[in-house]
């Protein structure tokens, strides 16, 4: 029996929305942002206001008895001229962290993209009800993680039973910046991307700042990182320099160099992990930018080739070899009076070998197996015994 009329409204507060650093007021409802709202106003490109404004690692956590939740979403949906059809994003409901139910939002807004463009069109639509059942009478904590690769705005939350802010003590706060691949490009579901299994199996409380094609070395994600209650730092840096063509390497070091310190002019001694770029073949040794293979395209597969020529290196041309080879003699650079700067080799994450069994499927991004892998790794070599990240 439908019992909706029976369920008691929750106003959708901050106390009990983890993994934002703003919640927009909107004229629907509250939409969650990983940028607060003065660094998006200085970085007003159209690829990051998208990927930031998906709440990866974003999720609702509150204490409750109720057996049944519901939650009202408004989705922004994403439809590539040309290409397969995405999937609707996921929901996970986890209960005492463990994963109990998934839902899918179907309807809400839809965000249209021609690639060949780079032209987009945006259509409005009307909010989706997600309910959770048979969730048991007995006093839990409950996390809804929201959809990594899709903007939601959050419209409503009801349940059967009253709903408060959880006491629970929260793991130390690691804070994890990235590109598509630390936003969860590929990966199945929220809880599935490599950060949110890292944080899992290290007990740590995520803040996933991994932006989808926007993980550029812009000063204005630095001071944001730098303003962030955390007690552990992670940048996984390179993937999107190579991709946009955006910098040669006569401007990388400097760059770097200036990102880490914004970042320590606030968080001089947090434990600060830096992340090269995982194996990518198609980018080791041949510049970029990344462009769609339209041969693939037409068939109906999404799939990136390297645009640049491998002999543009001697112009300064960035590849993931190159910037492999910067960003350790950085950080050996400045480990000699950094004791907490660290750097770990993105292809210990994935590699030659993990290439061999399980191949990129888009040729760039992880799928949902090498995720699981990735996050698993990375618990082990920054929050195992001896590793830098160990308490």
């Amino acid at each position: 029996m439908d019992n909706s009329d029976h369920l008691i409204a929750r106003t959708i507060t901050p106390d009990i929305v983890r993994g934002a650093l703003e919640l927009e007021a909107t004229s629907r409802g509250l939409l969650p942002h990983r940028l607060p709202g003065w660094a998006r106003a200085q970085g007003a490109d159209a690829q990051m206001t998208m990927a930031e404004a998906q709440p990866a690692g974003v999720r609702l956590a509150f204490r409750t008895r109720a057996r049944t939740i519901e939650l009202d979403t408004i989705p922004t949906k994403r439809i590539y001229v040309g290409a397969p059809p995405r999937p609707d994003g996921v929901y996970d409901l986890c209960v005492d962290d463990a994963l109990r139910a998934q839902a899918r939002a179907v309807g809400g807004d839809v965000l249209r993209i021609d690639m060949s463009t780079g032209s987009a069109s945006h259509e409005t639509g009307t909010a989706a009800t997600l309910r959770f059942d048979g969730l048991g009478t007995e006093d839990k904590e409950i996390e809804i993680w929201l959809p990594h690769n899709e903007t939601t705005e959050l419209v409503g939350l009801r349940a059967d039973a009253p709903i408060q802010a959880s006491a629970r003590q929260a793991g130390r706060v690691w804070l994890h910046h990235g590109s598509s691949i630390s936003h969860g490009s590929n990966a199945e579901h929220p809880t599935g991307t490599w950060p949110a299994i890292a944080a899992r199996l290290g007990g740590m409380e995520l803040i996933n700042l991994g932006f989808g094609g926007s993980a550029l070395l812009d000063p204005f994600v630095a001071r944001t990182i730098a303003r962030t209650e955390a007690d552990l730092i992670s940048l996984k840096l390179g993937i999107n320099l190579v991709n946009t063509d955006l910098m040669r390497l006569r401007a990388l070091a400097p760059a770097v160099h200036g990102f880490l310190d914004i970042i320590r002019e606030r968080h001089a001694l947090t434990p600060l992990l830096v992340v090269s770029p995982i194996l990518c073949p198609i980018h080791e040794d041949t510049p970029g930018p990344s462009a769609t293979d339209t041969s693939e395209l037409a068939a109906g597969r999404l799939m990136f080739r390297a645009a640049g020529d491998a002999a543009e290196r001697a112009a300064g041309k960035l590849t993931l070899n190159v910037i492999r080879d910067t960003l350790a003699g950085i950080v050996r650079q400045r480990a000699a009076s950094d004791a907490n700067l660290h750097y770990l080799d993105g292809r210990t994450l994935y590699g030659e070998a993990d290439y061999e069994a399980l191949p990129l499927p888009d040729r760039l991004h992880p799928d949902a197996a090498t995720h699981r892998l990735m996050g698993e790794r990375f618990a082990d070599l920054a929050f195992g015994d001896g590793r830098p990240f160990r308490a």
